[in-house]
């Protein structure tokens, strides 16, 4: 009997909350020798000199590594679009080109002694013109950053049409220039890489314990980096203590232990510490947005451009192609006849920018709600009815937008009326009105509205599940998805006990290890429970066929007159259930043959999905200070079919903090000199859930036909909503002052700034 729609307690728990995780640096070999990196404290500048003469002489140091010593050759971006010029070494050489870029590798017996001895290196910079800000990174006297390339952009889509041409006959035109502000992704686990080398029939492999949200990339991205096949590397990846996106790919420091521990013949281990992770691990959103919307005087929108300059940071890499994703999702769920968009993604020098919570889709959905709300304002008309008045209908689908995403299924209108409903709309909007009447008003109420539709799974990726029974009756499944904190061992369990019969706690889940699991995709893009978890439902119901036909060789009978008893786990034949044999009985059989009862799926889905939403959020800002608190959130994630409600409220509380904290608090900056100046959690606004309010996730399911199960993706949703709600809400509450518009983070001096600018 099918599991889905039951909200199962997580199986993964128990350990964590007990005797805790196996983390990477928890796993190291007690002989292993650590690295010290010792990084750039320049943004952008020429190695005179790097003096490691005093770090060699140091009583626990074993070697000192430069790019030179290292034999490290410059290689050019993995992603065939971006600008293949725009070249680097996995250690700097020649140029450093942003501060916290690693530059030399300090081997030492103990950590501390790896920090001792990295101090001792010595060395001379000559500075060089910076580039901070991306509308700075395209201007026509701009240093170019990559002079091979010629250019500071890596990555560009242009528009047939200028904006100028664009707007022709439109009314009601509307402009903004705004931001979607850098963040730091800050994982609870900072990154950690172990290397080992082993000699096996005189071929050399690589062991490498990573903490990825991918082991299958990660080996290959190591592997192409080494030189070598990727059957000689085995990445094993343990429990992650949260990724967010910015545990995807390969990273310098990983490329490096593995090059050390090669050199040396040694196992190599490496944790970065939190000030090195909030320059080291990739940067998120980053993108500056010119915005224009029009449309007719009872709030039918008619044209809506997006010009867009993506920071890639001082290299390009996944960051530069976000505005891919962008691109697609422009005009969110509405039907808008004329929608342009253009982007560059420009090199600058701060820290490269990754794949963080939504990666692309959170942009799009920031720019054309802000700007909904902003044209219902100019209008004069409710931002709820302007945004139901120009949204897609579910007889729309399935559908192609002016900017090619191919959806699967919506009702947008069906998440926007729940969310009203839930939040007694007309009775927020009355308080509203009461507070504004009122002149001893302590505080001003705002109400934030956002409405968007996301694509997950948007690199069209397949992904291994399979299912072995075995003679005691236990299971194993695996999975190429990689968890980190998302619950994909009790889902992936939950699917696989519902399909067999067999009880959760007699079924184990591995992932993350390449020399166990074939091949796999690992975890991004919200793609994990409709590829992965397909992957184990098929695998599932095709171990079944299997123990079926093995079932009626014991009972003397047709298969097709085998049939499962899900309450038992028993197969008997149709008919006469007091005759039966069990999974052990059948898996026994088999043994007993050399035969196993395995069945493997690679699943692959007939396209993307589209999830969707409605968030509305209720804020008050203090009148005299400009402070915003959350009182009350209420969400609408129509991820499709759910498998276990419970995570999926952790799933999409999880998204609503990382929205409310990107809104509010959150923002990597730099100073005029290129130096970070929020570099640890003393100066980086990291929220605790006691600058939260009561969130509220309204259940919605509107199935995909692209998979079994029916299923979206969930994990991003939370994020892509919130923001733009939130930010929706700090205007809407100061909107009767003349504002229209305060900047991301709307922090209280923002808020301030802009109330006394106002008055």
């Amino acid at each position: 009997m099918s599991m889905i729609g039951t909200s199962v307690t997580r199986i993964e728990d128990p350990a964590f909350l007990t005797v805790g995780g196996k983390y990477v640096d928890d796993l190291a070999p007690t002989d292993a020798l650590h690295i010290t990196f010792v990084r750039s404290m320049m943004p952008h500048a020429r190695l005179v000199d790097v003096d490691v003469a005093e770090a060699k002489a140091h009583p626990d140091c074993v070697a000192v590594f430069t790019a030179a010593t290292l034999g490290l050759e410059p290689r050019s971006p993995s992603f065939a679009f971006l600008n293949q010029d725009m070249r680097r070494t996995a250690l700097a050489d020649g140029v450093v080109r942003y501060v916290g870029e690693p530059v030399v590798a300090v081997v030492t017996n103990t950590r501390g002694g790896g920090v001792d001895a990295a101090e001792l290196v010595v060395i001379e910079y000559e500075d060089l013109p910076l580039v901070l800000r991306p509308s700075d990174s395209i201007a026509s006297d701009a240093p170019i950053i990559f002079p091979d390339a010629e250019t500071n952009v890596a990555f560009s889509i242009p528009s047939p049409v200028s904006e100028e041409d664009f707007i022709v006959g439109a009314d009601n035109v509307l402009e903004l220039e705004f931001r979607n502000h850098r963040m730091s992704p800050a994982p609870l686990e900072p990154r950690a890489a172990i290397s080992k080398w082993e000699t096996i029939e005189g071929v050399e492999h690589l062991t490498q314990w990573s903490s990825t949200q991918g082991a299958h990339g990660t080996r290959d991205g190591l592997a192409a980096a080494l030189g070598i096949d990727a059957t000689q590397v085995r990445v094993i990846c343990p429990d992650v203590g949260g990724g967010f996106g910015a545990k995807n790919g390969n990273y310098p420091e990983d490329q490096v232990c593995a090059h050390v521990a090669r050199h040396l013949g040694r196992a190599i281990r490496w944790t970065e510490t939190r000030s090195e992770s909030m320059v080291g691990l990739v940067h998120g959103r980053a993108i500056d947005f010119r915005c224009l919307i029009a449309g007719t005087d009872d709030g039918h929108i008619t044209h809506y451009s997006l010009d867009s300059t993506q920071d890639s940071g001082a290299h390009a890499a996944i960051g530069a192609l976000l505005p891919f994703f962008t691109h697609m999702m422009t005009s969110g769920i509405y039907a808008i006849p004329n929608v342009r968009f253009t982007a560059k993604s420009v090199i600058t020098n701060t820290v490269p920018v990754g794949a963080y919570r939504g990666a692309g889709r959170p942009e799009a959905t920031h720019a054309i709600e802000r700007m909904v709300d902003l044209f219902a304002d100019h209008l004069g008309l409710d931002p709820a009815e302007v945004r139901r008045k120009n949204m897609l209908q579910p007889e729309d689908f399935p559908l192609t937008t002016p900017t090619g995403a191919k959806m699967d299924s919506g009702n947008y209108e069906g998440a926007l009326d729940r969310v009203l409903a839930a939040a007694d709309y007309p009775a927020l909007l009355a308080e509203q009105q009461a507070r504004r009447a009122d002149p001893e008003a302590k505080s001003h109420l705002g109400i934030g509205l956002s409405t968007y539709v996301e694509i997950t799974n948007p690199m069209g990726n397949q992904e291994f599940g399979s299912v072995e029974v075995h003679p005691d009756g236990t299971a194993l499944v695996l999975t190429g998805s990689s968890s980190h904190g998302q619950g994909h061992h009790t889902t992936f369990a939950q699917l696989a006990s519902g399909q067999t019969g067999i009880p959760i706690d007699k079924i184990t889940v591995h992932h993350g290890d390449t020399a166990e699991v074939p091949r796999g995709g690992g975890t991004g893009g919200s793609k994990s429970l409709q590829l992965g978890g397909s992957a184990v439902l098929q695998a599932s119901d095709a171990v079944v066929d299997l123990a079926r036909t093995a079932a009626a060789d014991l009972l003397e009978a047709n298969p097709a007159d085998i049939m499962l008893n899900h309450d038992d786990g028993n197969f008997h034949v149709v008919g006469t259930p007091a005759v039966s044999v069990s999974w052990e009985n059948v898996a026994s059989a088999l043994a007993a043959k050399d035969e196993r009862l395995l069945a493997e799926i690679d699943f692959k889905p007939e396209g993307a999905t589209f999830p969707f939403g409605a968030h509305l959020c209720v804020v008050e800002v203090e009148a005299a200070t400009g402070s915003v608190e959350v009182r009350r959130f209420w969400a609408c994630d129509d991820a499709g079919v759910i498998v276990n409600p419970m995570l999926v409220d952790g799933q999409v509380h999880g998204g609503i903090a990382a929205g409310i904290g990107h809104a509010l608090y959150e923002e990597f900056v730099y100073d005029d000199s290129g130096n970070p100046i929020t570099a640890n959690f003393m100066d980086y606004a990291f929220p605790s859930a006691a600058e939260f309010g009561m969130f509220d996730r309204i259940a919605m399911e509107t199935p995909t036909p692209l998979n079994p199960l029916g299923a979206k993706g969930i994990g991003e949703s939370g994020t892509i909503g919130s923001t733009p709600a939130v930010q929706n809400a700090v205007v809407d509450a100061v909107s009767h002052l003349g504002i229209t518009h305060i900047e991301l983070p709307v922090t209280p001096q923002r808020v301030w700034k802009a109330m006394q600018a106002a008055r």
